[in-house]
C-alpha cells in the first residue's frame, strides 16, 4: 500500500516544485524612453542566475552569461565589441538589480579602507584619479534603451545622450569622492570625452553635486592612440608635475593601466562595453 502512493506523491512534489521555479522565472520590463527620462525605475526582478538558453552564449561553447561577465571582469576576455546578444537581459539585470549595486559598494568600501590606511601629508600635492563615463556619471538610462551593449556602438546617439547633460552620478563613488575632499585629496579627471564637451560634462557634474576637483583633463583634438596610451600620458604629467598620484578609479581596464597606474588601482564592474 505504502509504495502504491508513492509514484502520487512523486507527482505531486514535482508538480510543485515545477510552480515554484515558475514563480522565479525572470521578467525584465524594459524602460521606455520616456520613463527613463523620468527616472523612473524599472521594475525588474533580483539578479539570479539564469538557466537554460536564455543564459548561455549561444552554440559558442555555451558559457553561462555570469561566467562570461566574469571574464570579462578579470580582463580575461578582451577586445569584443557588443555584449552576446543572449546575454542582454542577464546583464540588464544585473545593471538595473541590486547586484551592480553591490558589487560597486565593495569596491568602494574597499577604497575608502585604504584611504583611511594613508598618512596622508599636508603638502596639496596628493591626487586620486576618476574615469567619468561609468565611474562617475552613469550612461544607464542610454544603455537600458539600446540593448545594454548587445547592440552595436553608435557614436551619434550616445553623443547626443550625453549633450543632454543628464547622467546620474554613481551613488557609490560619490560616496568616495566626498570623502577625498573631506580628507584634503584633489580628485582629478580623466576621460576619453573630447574638449568639445567640456561644459556640458562640468554642468551635468555639478547639478549632480560634484564639484570641487582639481582638474578635468578632456581629449584634445588630434590626440590618437589606445585609451591606455592617453590615459597614462595624463598621468605622467601630473607626476611631472609634482603631484603624488595616490588613487585610480575607472570602469574600463585601460583606465587603470599603463605606467604610472598609482599607488593603487580600483576596478568598477561594467559589461556593457570595452574600451581598449
Amino acid at each position: 500500500m505504502a509504495m502504491a502512493r508513492m509514484p502520487i506523491l512523486l507527482a505531486v512534489a514535482l508538480v510543485a516544485a515545477a510552480a515554484s521555479c515558475s514563480a522565479w522565472e525572470p521578467t525584465i520590463r524594459m524602460p521606455t524612453a520616456a520613463a527613463v527620462a523620468d527616472a523612473v525605475a524599472p521594475v525588474i526582478h533580483a539578479l539570479r542566475p539564469l538557466l537554460g538558453s536564455g543564459g548561455q552564449l549561444g552554440s559558442r561553447g555555451g558559457v553561462p552569461c555570469d561566467s562570461w561577465r566574469l571574464g570579462v571582469e578579470a580582463y580575461n576576455v578582451r577586445d569584443w565589441k557588443t555584449v552576446p546578444a543572449n546575454c542582454e537581459g542577464y546583464v540588464g539585470h544585473y545593471m538595473l538589480g541590486k547586484h551592480f549595486r553591490r558589487d560597486s559598494k565593495v569596491v568602494i568600501d574597499q577604497a575608502i579602507a585604504y584611504l583611511d590606511s594613508l598618512k596622508l601629508s599636508d603638502n596639496g600635492k596628493e591626487v586620486w584619479v576618476f574615469d567619468i563615463d561609468e565611474t562617475t556619471l552613469s550612461n544607464l538610462p542610454y544603455y537600458a534603451t539600446h540593448g545594454f551593449g548587445a547592440r552595436p556602438y553608435n557614436a551619434t546617439s550616445f553623443d547626443a545622450y550625453v549633450l543632454e547633460g543628464t547622467a546620474p552620478a554613481l551613488p557609490e563613488t560619490k560616496r568616495l569622492y566626498h570623502k577625498l575632499l573631506a580628507v584634503g585629496v584633489k580628485p582629478v579627471f580623466i576621460t576619453g570625452r573630447t574638449e568639445d564637451k567640456r561644459a556640458i560634462t562640468v554642468a551635468n557634474l555639478r547639478n549632480e553635486g560634484i564639484a570641487g576637483w582639481m582638474n578635468l583633463l578632456l581629449k584634445q583634438p588630434g590626440v590618437h592612440g589606445t585609451a591606455v596610451s592617453y590615459k597614462s600620458g595624463e598621468r605622467q604629467k601630473l607626476q611631472d608635475a609634482g603631484y603624488v598620484i595616490i588613487g585610480n578609479i575607472g570602469d574600463q581596464w585601460s583606465d587603470i593601466l599603463g605606467a604610472p597606474e598609482g599607488a593603487r588601482t580600483f576596478k568598477l564592474p561594467d559589461p556593457m562595453y570595452y574600451i581598449g
